[in-house]
């Protein structure tokens, strides 16, 4: 058995690219297999626009608690509630990372630093106080 997953970019339909993985599989599947499909899950990706109002305010505020200019970096993030926030409620989400790089971040060693939790808590009251204003 296989576990296969994707991680979809704005605008990208969950259920066409399953349906797409469906049909190649089964083009390429030999005579004498078989395959099933069990599905697991979907979410639509979100993407918002750099300018947005909410992101300027964010920018400012990190930028102010960090003490260096915060970079806009677009990642993948699997949290499917977020695409329904957008779709059907018309909300816009923002969600920012305070992981470095060599936390690995899922991974059986993974870390944490506890400096950037704490600048992470700071953040957001100063991210939700400059939204608010």
């Amino acid at each position: 058995s296989a576990k296969v997953s994707f991680r979809l970019v704005h605008q990208q339909d969950p259920e066409k690219i399953r349906t797409a993985l469906h049909a190649f599989v089964k083009e390429r599947l030999p005579a004498d297999c078989r395959v099933e499909f069990e599905p697991h899950g979907a979410g639509a990706a979100i993407q918002l626009p750099f300018d947005a109002p909410m992101v300027t305010k964010a920018k400012s505020a990190l930028s102010d608690e960090w003490g260096k200019q915060a970079e806009i970096i677009a990642m993948g993030g699997s949290i499917p509630i977020v695409g329904v926030f957008q779709s059907m409620l018309g909300m816009e989400s923002l969600l920012v990372g305070f992981g470095l790089d060599d936390d690995r971040i899922h991974s059986p060693n993974e870390k944490y630093n506890i400096t950037s939790f704490h600048k992470g808590q700071r953040s957001w009251a100063r991210i939700l106080d400059a939204i608010a204003s």
